[in-house]
Order: C-alpha cells, then sequence, then structure tokens
C-alpha cells in the first residue's frame, strides 16, 4: 500500500547516458546518488531504475529512514553562502545585477 507521504517516483531527477565501460545505458538518480541501472536502451534504463527506486523506497520507510524528497518539489530561496575570490565575487555580482537581482553582501 502506497504512502500519501511517498513522492511520486517520476518527479525525481534522472539522467540517462552512454557508458562506454558497459557498452549500454545507465541511468542515475541525483536524489538517490548510490544507485543506478544499466540496460541495451534509455527508455529501458530508465524504466529498470525507477522500478528499483519503487523497492528502495518501500525499504526505507520499512526501516523507519528519511525518503529524499524529489529536487523539482523542494523550495529554494536563490540564496546560498560561499566562500570565492574577489574577481568571481565581482563577476557574479555583475550577473546577478544584469539578471535584475540585488546585489546582497557587497563588502
Amino acid at each position: 500500500m502506497q504512502s500519501d507521504a511517498r513522492p511520486e517516483i517520476t518527479h525525481y531527477t534522472y539522467r540517462v547516458t552512454w557508458s562506454v565501460d558497459d557498452q549500454e545505458f545507465v541511468a542515475t538518480c541525483a536524489e538517490f546518488p548510490s544507485t543506478s541501472w544499466l540496460a541495451p536502451s534509455q527508455v529501458e534504463a530508465l524504466q529498470g531504475l525507477q522500478a528499483l527506486l519503487q523497492e528502495v523506497i518501500v525499504d526505507m520507510e520499512e526501516q523507519g529512514e528519511a525518503v529524499p524528497q524529489p529536487f523539482a518539489e523542494r523550495s529554494y530561496s536563490g540564496k546560498f553562502n560561499l566562500r570565492v575570490g574577489e574577481s568571481l565575487h565581482r563577476e557574479l555580482a555583475i550577473e546577478a545585477a544584469e539578471d535584475g537581482m540585488s546585489p546582497e553582501g557587497r563588502s
């Protein structure tokens, strides 16, 4: 039975790329960085990973672990603190101003 709080599996952030080493497509999910699925086609890789994640989420819930919320459903302020060099700070402030954002944190 699916919990009302369980995230919609299709809302997670997926990437499917070709693996030269494996000679197959590999699907990954940003919210579950330790999981992946290999398959001969992009669609099969994505479907395989989604099926695996359904099982992983059920296991996490049964173990009382917090299930990651999809990035798409999280809210972001658009701000984060990061120390950078003076020239990069200047460049980013200029880009922010050009994008119409306030140049907070001038120093």
